[in-house]
């Protein structure tokens, strides 16, 4: 009668295990595709996200019809940094999602282009001047061209010069380190122009706060992404470089929201 007892309490005992081991495993299973959604979330987020602050400024420049308080320096910089980024993976082949991004930023950069360009090539020629072309190789006028192929050119005669240094020099790890640099350091730098801007104008009209806003957001969590993902140094350096010159244009907002709200209202008089 104890062995028959002893025998039940064992088959107890096994069950119980086995149902512990079933919900480890659901667990296990729950817990680690939970961790694939987000992971692939974060991925999709930075190959879209980057782009996202710039659909604001393209509608504020389409319904506009003006390029006034919008740097065009900043497509500059961002067009050398994610055109350096892809000749860098070449060399150090860093996460995909940022190389994906990067070639989207780069197609983004030349439709905000192309638009500023038909926008204000119609003040331009109204006045029937002179165009402007990068086979002219005038300084005076550099990324100040009058048509579209002209940038277009320009970004590719980088490249392709990049491309080659690249290949010849790839297996010296500085160089390869030194275009990683560069071209998140350029990055870094592409809100500058706009504070240079701001800065001269004092005054942050035309500028769309909902792109500085969405800059910000994307840069810290870029920059978040970047430490937990264990990228190349270079990334987390500039990233937080690039969330501090963020919160200066912020700050330029509040300094100058009176200059603003007054050119505002002079637009607004013209216009009536």
């Amino acid at each position: 009668m104890e062995n028959s007892n002893l025998a039940g309490d064992k088959d107890t005992l096994g069950e119980a295990v086995t149902e512990m081991a079933h919900a480890a495993h659901d667990l296990d299973y729950w817990s680690g595709l939970f961790f694939q959604l987000v992971t692939i979330g974060c991925e999709l987020a930075m190959v879209f996200g980057g782009v996202m602050p710039y659909i604001p400024q393209y509608l504020q420049i389409q319904s506009k019809q003006t390029t006034q308080g919008f740097s065009m320096f900043v497509c500059l910089a961002l067009l050398m940094a994610n055109t350096l980024r892809i000749i860098f993976w070449f060399g150090n082949h860093f996460e995909t999602p940022l190389l994906i991004q990067s070639i989207l930023m780069n197609l983004t950069m030349f439709a905000l282009i192309h638009l500023c360009v038909k926008i204000n090539n119609k003040e331009f020629f109204a006045e029937k001047r002179k165009g402007r072309h990068f086979t002219d190789f005038d300084p005076d006028y550099f990324w100040r061209w009058t048509d579209f192929l002209s940038y277009f050119e320009f970004v590719m005669c980088v490249a392709v010069l990049g491309s080659i240094l690249m290949y010849f020099l790839l297996d010296f790890h500085w160089f390869v380190e030194s275009v990683g640099f560069m071209a998140v350091f350029t990055e870094a730098m592409l809100g500058v122009p706009q504070f240079y801007r701001n800065f001269k104008n004092k005054s942050t009209y035309g500028m769309s706060l909902p792109m500085v806003i969405m800059w910000t957001c994307g840069d810290i969590f870029k920059t978040t992404y970047f430490v937990l993902r264990h990228t190349p140094p270079q990334f987390f350096i500039c990233g937080s470089l690039q969330v501090s010159v963020d919160i200066l244009i912020l700050g330029q907002v509040w300094m100058y929201r009176a200059n603003t709200e007054k050119r505002k209202r002079s637009e607004l008089g013209r216009q009536l």
